[in-house]
């Protein structure tokens, strides 16, 4: 950068280890183009070993992706053997051995998910073609009723109620319907499971205009004039519950792989991977998602899709 005052060029140092210091001479680079007892080496240290990290996630994310494929098919067959079993079909049954076969059954169920749910996280996190964003134009409003229809009979069976309200403010726009599905369908689940019994789940779409004075990019009365002309930019989707609530310092760590909740552990029946694949799969569409929550009064998950149009 330049030295108004004097004309003078000011280099400044570049790396994680320049600790902001700016001079008037080639100084200030030194600590990362010293060979010999210099910071570059340890620099270079640094990249390898995170290089050298990121590979062995990478391997043993694979591994793992190949155990949950392999253990699918077979599990699927224990399912059905189990459900035949049930149905008494082949022999009547004991109510002791109803009851076996019961809890038998809803552990194949719950070790499906937990296959499905990281074939779905491996997918994302390590890069493959197969995982796109299709863009097309539809309706956010029947997306969402037809998620809901889809878990309604879950909702009931634990007594929980289940609103939602088409919203015709909300255009066509792009989106991926399938993805967007898939982060609401994330979201209720989440939210039926801490949600406790005689409660209610709402799930909300409304126009929502981003707030982009601080960001990078045109000046401020370009922004202001594109948001009015232009009117809502974004929608948002909210899931919010009347669960038990979240403490405000896990409010970002809740959407990372593997985070559950401290002393949620015996309610929690999956792989903490459902917020985590629901953070990527908005990313992916340029939105994001964040919570607000509050212990004992619930929570409510928001995310943001840009409205697009073709």
């Amino acid at each position: 950068m330049s030295d108004g005052s004097r004309g003078k060029t000011v280099k400044k140092a570049e790396g994680p280890f320049s600790g902001g210091r700016e001079q008037g001479s080639e100084e200030a680079a030194a600590p990362l183009t010293d060979q010999k007892d210099g910071l570059l080496p340890l620099y270079r240290d640094l990249l390898e070993s995170r290089g050298r990290l990121e590979e062995e996630v990478h391997r043993r994310t694979l591994a793992l992706a190949t155990l949950a494929h392999e253990i699918k098919n077979p599990l699927a067959i224990v399912s059905g053997y189990v459900e035949l079993l049930l149905t008494q079909k082949v022999g009547p049954l004991t109510d002791r051995q109803q009851n076996i076969l019961a809890e038998a059954q809803a552990n194949c169920l719950r070790l499906q998910k937990f296959a499905q749910e990281f074939l779905a996280y491996s997918s994302l996190t390590m890069g493959k073609a197969s995982v796109t964003v299709r863009m097309e134009s539809g309706d956010l409003s029947a997306c969402l009723s037809e998620v809901c229809g889809y878990w309604l009979g879950k909702f009931s069976e634990k007594g929980v109620a289940l609103y939602f309200r088409a919203n015709p403010e909300i255009p066509p726009f792009l989106f991926d319907y399938h993805k967007v599905q898939q982060v609401v369908s994330n979201l209720l689940e989440n939210s039926l499971k801490f949600t406790p019994t005689g409660r209610a789940v709402w799930l909300t779409a409304e126009p929502h205009i981003l707030e982009r004075r601080g960001r990078m990019g045109a000046p401020p009365q370009v922004e202001r004039r594109s948001a009015s002309v232009g009117g809502s930019d974004m929608a948002q989707v909210t899931v919010s519950d009347s669960g038990k609530g979240i403490a405000p310092e896990f409010h970002l760590e809740v959407f990372d792989d593997f985070f559950r909740v401290p002393g949620d552990e015996s309610e929690a029946q999956g792989a903490g991977l459902g917020l985590a694949i629901a953070r990527r799969l908005v990313q992916m569409h340029g939105g994001k998602i964040w919570v607000e929550s509050e212990p004992g009064v619930g929570s409510r998950f928001c995310f943001l899709l840009p409205m697009q149009h073709a």
